[in-house]
C-alpha cells in the first residue's frame, strides 16, 4: 500500500487590485481568498495595491473569481511600475 504523498507543491500568485483603497477591502479581499482555500497564505499590500497568494490546491481562476465576487477587480501583477491611483482618494465605503 502507498502512503500518501507529503510533497505540497506551493504556487505563488499575485493580483494587482487598483479599486483596493482601504483596511476594509484588504479584510474582503483576505477573507474571499481564505473562502477560496482556506490554507492559502495571502499577503496584501494595501500601498502597492498588491495580493500575493501562495497555495497548493486552487489556482488563479478561482482565486481571480472569489475576488471578483468579493466586488474588486484583480488583474494579474505586473513587476512594472504601478499606475497612480484613481484620483480622489475615495473609499470603497466600507468604513464609513
Amino acid at each position: 500500500m502507498q502512503s500518501p504523498s507529503t510533497n505540497l507543491e506551493f504556487q505563488m500568485i499575485a493580483f494587482e487590485v487598483n479599486d483596493m483603497t482601504c483596511g476594509h477591502c484588504v479584510s474582503m479581499i483576505t477573507k474571499a481568498v481564505k473562502q477560496a482555500d482556506k490554507d492559502a497564505n495571502v499577503t496584501v499590500d494595501l500601498a502597492t495595491k498588491r495580493v500575493q497568494i501562495d497555495s497548493s490546491s486552487a489556482d488563479e481562476t478561482e482565486f481571480k473569481e472569489a475576488i471578483q465576487e468579493a466586488g474588486y477587480t484583480p488583474m494579474p501583477f505586473a513587476d512594472s511600475a504601478m499606475p497612480a491611483s484613481k484620483t480622489g482618494g475615495s473609499c470603497c465605503g466600507g468604513c464609513r
